[in-house]
């Protein structure tokens, strides 16, 4: 049955919130949504409109991670929290605690109000790489019960992910979570998939590079991939299956070949006037070259790391089912088109 009391969706001007938000419209549901600030209010709601009629069952409400101003307010009558805010940057921060202090402080903040709101589950939006990263010499299938190694060079990003979900679930499972509130884990991989606006995420760079030109070849990483529209239904599943309390769930579509993502674009979009640079780097060169760039010194430990990311658990109990990777791929690029950042 469909909860009357909304929904509350953290970070909701974010890629992967835009699209939760608009499939628990369609499935009916009242949604309010948290902004860092309501400058974003116009903008978000106008992308949201492109994907769902909201109706006035759509909510937005000022909340920072940073901050205790604004989550009670947010949490009022509130039966289910998505929890998908977290900052994603383009680059290696400087200092990692400008990424790792609002995704740990950030989660335990929003667990410690929803607690206290007497709120039934939260779906807590993780990722792959608080799963996978730091294994980058272990040529195998990842799973639920695998954790990223931090200890290892992870990146701020990956280390921030794993120490947030690390730390809700021993919040979840501490003394302090009195009402047994209840706690699910949605970890995507690389999301792709078409774009709402014009602010280009993280996600969409490097189709936007490929499809720029602005490297001369890709080096030999492979990528597990997932449409933003299936990890979306993902999240809903999570928050709407019983069986799902107390789990965690890797949400994968497939991996592909950075070289593979290239001769995808290049077969589709070369016909009309895109040159992708399809020439696959040899890895030796790619370590020569991260000895002078930052930004590749952070792909070299996953150079030729061939692995899965297994789903059997998302499709057995959530009863997910995803698009392909290459559609993931391909919808991301033409939304880039439309959008007119290409």
């Amino acid at each position: 049955m469909i909860s009357t009391k909304p929904i509350l969706v953290t970070g909701a001007s974010g890629f992967i919130a835009i699209h939760t938000i608009a499939q628990l419209l369609e499935k009916g549901y009242q949604v309010r949504g948290t902004l860092r600030s309501l400058s974003k209010e116009n903008e978000t709601r106008a992308s949201i409109a492109k994907l769902a009629q909201a109706n006035n069952r759509l909510e937005l409400l000022p909340a920072d991670l940073n901050q205790d101003a604004g989550w009670r307010e947010a949490l009022k009558d509130v039966e289910y929290v998505l929890h998908i805010a977290s900052p994603f940057p383009l680059d290696e921060p400087k200092d990692e605690d400008e990424l790792i202090a609002p995704a740990v402080q950030g989660t335990l903040r929003v667990l410690r109000f929803a607690h206290a709101a007497h709120i039934k589950r939260v779906v807590q939006v993780s990722s792959n790489a608080a799963v996978s990263a730091g294994h980058a010499s272990e040529n195998r299938i990842f799973t639920e019960a695998d954790w990223s190694i931090v200890e290892n060079k992870i990146g701020a990003y990956s280390k921030s992910k794993t120490l947030a979900e690390r730390a809700a679930w021993e919040w979840i499972n501490s003394s302090e979570n009195k009402n047994k509130m209840e706690m699910v884990a949605i970890n995507p991989p690389f999301v792709l998939g078409p774009v709402p606006n014009q602010n280009y995420n993280t996600s969409s760079e490097l189709i936007r590079t490929f499809m720029l030109r602005q490297v001369p070849g890709t080096a030999r990483i492979k990528m597990a991939i997932v449409d933003v529209r299936d990890a979306a239904s993902a999240i809903i599943l999570g928050m709407e299956t019983k069986e799902a309390a107390g789990k965690r769930f890797l949400v994968s579509a497939g991996e592909l070949w950075t070289k593979e993502i290239a001769d995808i674009l290049h077969n589709e979009y070369s016909k009309r006037g895109y040159k992708i640079p399809t020439l696959q780097v040899p890895s030796f060169l790619v370590r020569l070259l991260a000895r002078f760039d930052k930004k590749i010194s952070l792909i070299v430990n996953t150079l030729d790391w061939d692995y899965q990311l297994s789903s059997a658990q998302a499709e057995k109990i959530l009863k997910w089912t995803h698009r392909t990777p290459k559609e993931a791929v391909l919808s991301m690029a033409e939304s880039l088109v439309e959008q007119k950042i290409l």
